[in-house]
């Protein structure tokens, strides 16, 4: 049994954490999220003043957020908060929810848990914050907070608010969002500590890795234990590859069209129809839509989707494209804390091979990282209970397992026709 992890009913609650950590396929081809709920909480006392990266703006109640959540918090709250841009340096107004546990502060205060959830959309209403269910994220952060972690869940940059646009899988805005989200929700639930580790899939294991990195130039104040990371997006540069060679599988012709949205966005003179013809040119605005009619069309629209209709129109469209999504990259420095790195070999999303190299990148740098690649595992199918048991260990002062230039083998709850926890 891995240190900290527990048995009994505790342990099935685990297995709702992982199903809501691998959120990503899940979201872009089942059906579309719910209807926003209404964000016309009550306002909620907290610290705002100053200025800067982590400033919190605001805070309200959450009138229709899942009961069974409230039920375990002594505050859930949506908050806005300042943050910066990873991709022009700008200070951006960001929004996420933040819960807390009941009963008094333990000794230290309340120790922190960023919570990276994984693609919900690019749109402005793709926000988990404006879910009851936090877009399937609730149970897992009841799990947290029930855990007695103070958590906090970004939306990021540009989901939730309509200033500004969501820099898709730009690792260094979703970096910020996260320490960023940690400041602010210290402004707002007393007694916490300084002591955090991050947790994400996907896009959140992404997040939760650039948090890490980032911490190590822009740390002031906080105490980072660790950031584990599911099936993290790293380096997708290989996109405008395969895209060039006709070689995207269904799940990352089902993204593609997220990704050359935003990095329209970022790069403003690119062209579109560089990228995009016949279905894709055509139905544009149901491939990138997050709620409504639109996007109850996707996964039939989805469907349709063939090599040709995604593939940039010259040799010199793909090599500007693998530039751009290569300056989003990871790893892009040296972590503060240790890591821990889930994926698994037969991931159709995120490849095998992209992941390996961030990690050996990492492992270069001489960052401490405990690796597994699971060779029956895909992208959404990873068990979280590893990454539970791994964050309680950083809290309670265990020292982290560094498998760089070293064979281990996955622990054994991470391989198919394993005894679960309670079994053993």
């Amino acid at each position: 049994m891995r240190p900290g992890l527990r048995t009994g009913r505790d342990a099935a609650l685990v297995l709702v954490l992982l199903a809501a950590l691998s959120s990503l396929v899940a979201c872009t081809q089942s059906s579309p999220p719910p209807p926003p709920a209404s964000t016309s909480g009550v306002p909620i006392s907290g610290d705002f003043s100053g200025s800067g990266p982590g400033t919190l703006r605001s805070a309200d109640s959450l009138p229709t957020v899942d009961r069974r959540l409230t039920r375990l918090t002594s505050t859930a709250a949506r908050i806005t908060y300042e943050s910066t841009s990873g991709v022009d340096g700008s200070t951006e107004l960001v929004s996420g929810t933040v819960f807390a546990p009941v009963g008094p502060a333990p000794a230290g205060g309340w120790p922190i848990v960023a919570y990276g959830h994984g693609t919900t959309g690019v749109q402005h209403e793709c926000a988990p914050s404006l879910s009851p269910s936090l877009l399937g994220n609730a149970d897992a952060v009841g799990i947290l907070v029930n855990r007695g972690y103070v958590v906090v869940m970004p939306d990021y940059q540009g989901l939730g608010l309509d200033d500004t646009y969501h820099p898709y899988l730009d690792a260094e805005t979703v970096g910020h969002n996260m320490i960023d989200g940690v400041r602010a929700a210290r402004k707002l639930v007393p007694g916490t500590s300084t002591r955090w580790v991050a947790i994400g899939s996907s896009q959140g294991g992404q997040a939760a890795w650039a948090a890490n990195e980032l911490s190590a130039r822009d740390a002031a104040g906080l105490d980072l234990l660790g950031t584990a990371s599911l099936a993290p997006v790293s380096d997708i540069s290989g996109f405008a590859d395969k895209a060039a060679a006709g070689t995207l599988t269904q799940q990352q012709l089902a993204i593609f069209p997220w990704i050359l949205w935003a990095q329209q966005k970022m790069h403003p003179e690119m062209d579109l129809d560089d990228y995009r013809r016949g279905v894709a040119e055509r139905r544009w605005d149901v491939l990138t839509a997050c709620q409504g009619e639109l996007a109850e069309q996707r996964t039939a629209v989805v469907k349709q989707l063939t090599a040709d209709d995604l593939r940039p129109a010259t040799p010199a469209a793909t090599a500007a494209l693998r530039a751009d999504l290569q300056k989003m990259a990871l790893p892009f420095g040296r972590a503060a804390a240790p890591m821990l790195v889930v994926h698994g070999a037969k991931d159709q999303l995120v490849d095998s091979a992209w992941t390996v190299d961030a990690v050996d990148d990492a492992c270069r740098r001489g960052d401490t990282v405990e690796n597994y690649t699971l060779p029956e595992a895909g992208h959404d199918d990873i068990d979280g209970s590893v990454a539970v048991a791994w964050i309680q260990a950083r809290f309670q002062g265990t020292p982290a397992l560094n498998t760089c230039g070293r064979d281990v083998p996955p622990p054994v709850e991470q391989l198919p026709g394993a005894s679960s926890p309670d079994q053993r």
